[in-house]
């Protein structure tokens, strides 16, 4: 007998885990033997509507277990799910927990997941209510979604971070950026801008460590001080004044706006290569962070750290799409579309007037608009929008670095420059147009949730714009923060 997603017992008293096995690659007769079979052929039945497909149930204990399918009197495995080689060839593996929970499902040849070679084991009436409503467009909240499988893939992500640890971010081999406190800060930002990078750890010569890092944002409050009246830092000063004494500088002008009697130095958020990656993804997402050093440290007094990586979400998340990519059924949540699950941050809709509205900006907007809103909204980057709000290109934090490129910020109004002259200052001071829409990240509410991991674990990508179909209208956005926030229940 069978009962979806419920575990039985057999007259051993061992429980037993209702598993789904599926061929979806055509034959006349197919077969599955395993470990638990003796290696004794099961049949397998095709399934109503979808010839090509077959599948069966096999009630399984808790533990590694090994099998292969016999097509038309072949032994055979599926290249596309996890499999071994052992004494007699490749054999497919299957690791069942007692918190499998293994519904009727089939496999959808129009879902791949995280890479054009995989698939994942869907049940196609849910997937039709799921990702069509009655009206053949809308979606169904999350409440339909099963609590379980989301505790499932949450677990299952969680104990995978806690497993793996800092030193296996390390590229194979690559370049790691760091700048001497005493560099003039437009030097330093125009190592940023040249570097394709939007921070860098700070190292102290005079103290033998890393005391903290630079990054774009730090840019954005120069740029607004030097856009006020009465700044202490004029343009001249920018050339020569160092990183240290705008440290200094922002300090005091934090605790003049917060009212403190005392600055407080905030520490330096870092890792060592043997944290975990759970733990590299909670400091960056507690301490507000984008990225984190890992420093390795060669005695105990803490002196002359190596800078090994600077580690970040996207990092980790590329770890995680690469581990699950060969067993998607690890993890139920990935089949979702986006629109179903509760990530991002949305435009509100007509019956939510009290909803926080999702920042955006008009071509005619200023730099100084732009900044002020980075700051407010606290975000990295905000979509620019046309009068239809279809989607332009963005801007972003790190774009304000360009600024820094041949003392562009010595012949421009902060108040007065739009953000569309900025963005031909960013691509080409030369161009016509001062729009790129290739590189905006873009994603449809309707795209399965393994795909938005997918393009948010490539290099450079930090955040995803959803917008509809054909029109570009922007609807939403999602981040690499708002994704882990959820995968870990934060």
């Amino acid at each position: 007998m069978y009962t979806s997603g419920m575990e039985f017992s057999s007259d051993s008293g061992v429980v037993l885990i209702p598993t789904r096995f599926v061929w979806r690659y055509g034959g006349r007769a197919v077969y599955i033997g395993g470990s638990f079979t003796g290696w004794t052929q099961w049949p397998m039945t095709p399934v109503e509507g979808c010839p090509t497909v077959f599948q069966t149930i096999c009630s399984l204990p808790p533990g590694f277990h090994q099998y292969k399918f016999v097509v038309d009197g072949e032994w055979r495995h599926d290249e596309n799910q996890t499999f071994i080689n052992s004494n007699s060839g490749p054999v497919n593996t299957i690791l069942v927990t007692r918190e499998s929970n293994c519904r009727p499902s089939m496999l959808s040849s129009q879902m791949p997941l995280l890479g054009p070679e995989s698939s994942m084991d869907v049940d196609n009436e849910t997937f039709q209510r799921v990702f069509r409503g009655s009206d053949g467009k809308s979606i169904e909240s999350f409440s339909m979604t099963s609590e379980k499988e989301l505790e499932v893939s949450r677990h299952r992500i969680a104990v995978f971070l806690s497993m793996h640890m800092a030193h296996e971010l390390l590229p194979e081999s690559g370049k790691v950026v760091a700048l001497d406190v005493d560099l003039p800060v437009k030097q330093a930002f125009h190592i940023l801008h040249e570097q394709g990078i939007s921070t860098a750890p700070l190292w102290d010569f005079s103290k033998g460590k890393f005391v903290g890092v630079l990054s774009a944002l730090d840019f954005i409050l120069i740029m607004r001080e030097l856009g006020r009246h009465g700044s202490n830092l004029t343009e001249e000063e920018l050339e020569t004044h160092t990183i240290s004494a705008w440290k200094e500088a922002k300090l005091y002008l934090n605790s003049q706006v917060k009212g403190l009697g005392n600055a407080v130095t905030r520490q330096l958020v870092q890792a060592r290569p043997d944290d975990s990656l759970k733990d590299i993804a909670l400091k960056i997402l507690q301490n507000g962070v984008a990225t984190v050093p890992v420093l390795h440290y060669t005695s105990v007094d803490t002196s002359n750290p190596h800078l090994l990586h600077v580690a970040s979400l996207s990092g980790v998340l590329k770890c995680i799409c690469r581990f699950f990519k060969h067993s998607p059924s690890a993890l139920p949540v990935l089949q979702f579309p986006l629109r179903a699950i509760p990530v991002g941050t949305w435009v509100p809709k007509p019956s939510e007037p009290n909803r926080r509205p999702l920042a955006v900006l008009r071509p005619s907007s200023s730099i100084s608009a732009a900044l002020t809103l980075l700051i407010q909204a606290e975000v990295s980057s905000i979509p620019i929008v046309d009068d239809n709000d279809s989607l332009l290109d963005i801007y972003s934090r790190s774009d304000i670095t360009a600024l820094a490129k041949d003392k562009t910020y010595t012949h421009i109004n902060l108040e007065e420059t739009t953000i569309y002259q900025a963005l031909q200052y960013r691509d080409d001071p030369f161009s016509t147009h001062g729009f790129s829409n290739q590189r905006c990240q873009m994603c449809l509410q309707s795209d399965p949730f393994h795909k938005v991991l997918d393009r948010l674990s490539q290099p450079g990508v930090r955040r995803l714009v959803i917008v509809e179909a054909g029109s570009k209208r922007v609807e939403g956005i999602v981040s690499l923060s708002d994704v882990f926030r959820f995968l870990l229940g934060v």
